[in-house]
Parts: C-alpha cells; structure tokens; sequence
C-alpha cells in the first residue's frame, strides 16, 4: 500500500497484554505499525517520566510484521523515545494508546498511564487517541470494540484533530453496543480507602482501596454513555489553565 500512514502503537499495560495485540492487529489494517511499549504493567503512572536512571529500548520480535521496541520506561518515555530515537524526529501520522483493561473515564484521566501517552503524542503535535475497556481481566474480549477502534482511527486520520486536543475513547464492557457519544468528562472519582495490613515482621502497610464515587448525573457525560451502553469520546486538551478564573484572580489586590 503506497503511502499508508504510520501509527505509533503505545499502552501502559506491557508490551504482551491482550489488550495492546488487539490494537495492533486493528492498526495494521490503516497503515504501517510500529509499537513502542513498556516492559512491564505502569498502570497509574500518569504523566511520569524517568529521571535519574537509565532507559533501555530493545527492538523485539512478538507479532509477526510488526516493528517492535520494548522500553524499560513509563509509557510517556516510550513515546518520547519513540518520536526521537525511533522515527528519529519524523513523527508518525497517529499516536494510539491501549486498549487499556480498564475504563479511564472521569479523574481517572489524569492518573491513566495509557491516557498520558496518548497526551505526550498530542504534546508532540501527533494526532492522539486513547482506547480503554470496562474490562479489567487479562482474559478480557476485545471483539466487540475493533470495529469502533477502526473506524475513529480512519476518521482522525482523514480530519485530523483540533490543535493540542486528543481524544479519549472507552468502551462498555457488553457485546450490545448501541453506537458512539461525543461527551464531556463526567464529575466522578475515587473515593479512596487505604486498608491497613501487617507484613510477616510485623510492620504495618496500605492497599489502596476503594469506590467510584458519580458526582453528576448528566445525560452528556462519558459516565452516563457507558452506563447506557455507548462508546463515549471525550475531547481532551493538555492546556489545564482554568480560564474562567483568570478574570476572578484578576479583581483580587495583592498588597505587596
């Protein structure tokens, strides 16, 4: 195929999760694929970038056809590594990240390694996407998803994006999906509980726990999408200026 676009291929999940073969075998039917991913699960990780220590980058061969390298890194060092030392300043056509086993929907946006590489793609002015299912088991099936993850891929490479957005894309864990809503980020968190154990010496640790906790109820959320059975693709931007308060702070008078 002349001119096919080429895809950069990240998760936060490891380099062998289900999750990020299903991306590939999609990806490979819209272009070349080149794959950088972490060599290990960074869930969590966020928008953490390895300082302080080496990074490995080792080129592996796990699918058939496929470029692979295997970073020792969080999932935003293997998009930057992948933009300078890999497609050594020639960025891809498309940044995708995931499918992540594992809704990010609501806060969970800014603590989502997977989301965070798909941000770093955007940062790099690559257009970015991030997958995620309601499914957190290795064992999860990701059939009834490919043909959505497809087909918002085509149409990100066919218009492009906004200028520094990147989309966030999450799946209901039902084979019965009703179709696609463009969303806002719904009000909802963790709630978080730490329980308190004690180790074989005695000594007290934390296992963070916890609840999701829906503080809005509106019909135009990712959360009230997912409930109801639709892939949800939130619009997100990186510029995390709150603009409405500028003219707030701007009436206050600082005596100094």
């Amino acid at each position: 195929m002349k001119n096919q676009p080429t895809i950069l291929v990240v998760n936060d999940d490891g380099i062998t999760a289900p999750g990020i073969k299903a991306l590939i075998d999609v990806m490979k039917e819209l272009g070349r694929v080149v794959v950088v991913a972490p060599d290990s699960p960074q869930s969590g990780m966020g928008h953490a970038i390895t300082i302080g220590k080496p990074l490995r980058l080792d080129q592996v061969d796990i699918y058939d056809g496929v470029e692979m390298y295997r970073c020792s890194g969080t999932p935003v060092d293997c998009v930057k590594l992948a933009v300078t030392r890999v497609f050594k300043g020639k960025k891809p056509d498309l940044c995708v990240s995931g499918i992540n086993h594992g809704l990010n929907n609501g806060i969970n946006v800014l603590y989502s390694g997977t989301m965070s590489a798909a941000v770093e793609g955007a940062i790099e002015s690559i257009p970015s996407i991030g997958y995620s299912l309601d499914d957190y088991t290795l064992q999860a099936d990701f059939s009834h998803c490919l043909k959505f993850v497809k087909e918002i891929a085509a149409q990100v490479l066919q218009n492009g994006l906004p200028v520094n957005t990147l989309l966030n894309v999450n799946f209901p864990n039902t084979a019965h999906i009703k179709g696609i809503k463009i969303c806002r980020q719904a009000n909802a968190k963790w709630a978080e509980e730490f329980d308190e154990r004690v180790d074989p010496y005695k000594r007290p640790y934390f296992w963070l726990t916890g609840v999701y906790q829906l503080n809005d109820h509106g019909e135009d959320t990712d959360s009230w999408a997912l409930d109801h059975h639709y892939v949800s693709i939130v619009p997100v931007q990186f510029d995390m200026t709150a603009h409405h308060a500028i003219p707030v702070l701007n009436g206050w008078t600082f005596n100094v």
